[in-house]
């Protein structure tokens, strides 16, 4: 399975760089793909932030990847993973890396955070980040 954190899940909102890229990739892979009660919140943030005029797609948007896509919750392993990772990444990419690698069916994560990539590929996850070069976050290939 493949985890999606927070700034993929962003790139289903109109407009927002990679869009293109990111939905001829995952849309085929939905059944795939899971995400947290926190990438959720990260995308209703970024649909916020939105213009006025776009507001209403963007909410619609959030209800579409929120009927579509697994939900997965934080454990206690998942926490463990974020304290330790919290020393070199922000919190919120602490535990989307602690929710990736507890969980036992995820060997992939779905990321544009740079520092969240080269932490999952540390643990042994595959980063995949479409529209973006290979080793675009200085770490191994990217897809």
């Amino acid at each position: 399975m493949i985890y999606v954190d927070g700034s993929a899940l962003c790139r289903f909102l109109p407009g927002v760089k990679y869009f293109d890229e990111w939905n001829a990739w995952v849309v085929p892979r939905i059944d795939q793909v899971a995400m947290t009660q926190l990438g959720v919140t990260e995308l209703r943030q970024a649909a916020e932030l939105m213009p006025r005029d776009q507001k209403a797609r963007a909410y619609d948007v959030v209800d579409q990847v929120r009927a579509k896509i697994a939900m997965i919750r934080f454990s206690d392993q998942n926490v463990s993973v974020s304290t330790h990772a919290a020393a070199v990444l922000k919190p919120f990419a602490a535990l989307h890396l602690g929710a990736a690698v507890a969980h036992p069916a995820m060997d992939t994560i779905a990321t544009y955070d740079a520092e969240l990539a080269q932490a999952a590929e540390l643990y042994g996850l595959t980063v995949v980040t479409p529209g973006l070069e290979p080793g675009w976050h200085g770490g191994g290939p990217a897809s």
